[in-house]
């Protein structure tokens, strides 16, 4: 950008100097329409200078702004599914069907105690002298509401899957499955919005160098997201100077 904004001051001076060229060797019926072509050419090349300078900043303001509208949506989407998968034990890729368990669904409230209980196995090995050994005793205490517990008396939930700025109508990508570690099937999941989507209206240059963005104060690739396909985390790829990503 440095070198496109050096280009277009040179190019400014260098036609001022024109001007004042013409001024002094052109025959002067040929001047007026020389002087104004040569003026509207520097209004241009300053305005694309001023452009140049400015657009980035008005760029990045926008960009974090929208950001910082679609994260909290992100960080919804996240907690809804961390509960979807404490009471099924996975997670789902179906935005109606987790809804339909934040109106329904409840947590188990439980509460765990230790206690102790005759080993008969070992009471026998003994011959008869008593031998306890320790257990850890679960006892439920009651059922609170899914919804209460995360949205409150907000029914933001319903919403949830709509991205609210950028594209019109868009809605969040997500995605659910299971991934194998070690032989183990490990339930993960992940919601995401293109930068495209969200910065669609934006100057495409600026969009094309933000999808390319890798930087530990920028979101790196090219979308918003919460979990991984790939890897077993439940955080989202912003940076802090956005929110908690955890």
């Amino acid at each position: 950008m440095f070198k496109i904004i050096l280009i277009a001051v040179v190019v400014i001076l260098v036609t001022i100097g024109l001007v004042k060229l013409v001024d002094k060797f052109i025959p002067s019926k040929f001047k007026p329409f020389l002087m104004i072509a040569l003026w509207v050419l520097i209004a241009f090349l300053g305005y694309q200078t001023f452009k140049s300078i400015f657009g980035p900043v008005q760029f990045n303001e926008i960009k974090d702004k929208r950001y910082a509208q679609v994260i909290p949506k992100l960080m919804d989407i996240r907690d809804s599914e961390l509960a979807f998968k404490q009471v099924t034990g996975k997670f789902t890729d179906n935005f109606d069907e987790l809804v339909k368990f934040i109106d329904t669904a409840k947590f188990t409230i439980t509460q765990r105690r230790d206690s102790s209980i005759v080993d008969v196995e070992l009471t026998k090995r003994y011959g008869g002298v008593t031998t306890y050994k320790s257990i850890i005793i679960i006892d439920t205490l009651g059922f609170v509401s899914v919804k209460d517990s995360l949205f409150k008396t907000s029914d933001r939930y319903k919403t949830m899957m709509d991205v609210p700025v950028g594209k019109p109508g868009e809605k969040f990508e997500l995605k659910a499955g299971v991934l194998e570690q070690n032989d183990i099937k490990i339930p993960v999941f992940e919601v995401s919005v293109k930068k495209d989507v969200l910065l669609f209206d934006q100057d495409r240059d600026l969009v094309i160098q933000e999808n390319q963005v890798v930087s530990v104060d920028g979101v790196n690739g090219n979308a918003l997201k919460v979990g991984s396909m790939t890897e077993v985390k439940t955080s989202g790829n912003w940076p802090q100077t956005y929110g908690a990503n955890e």
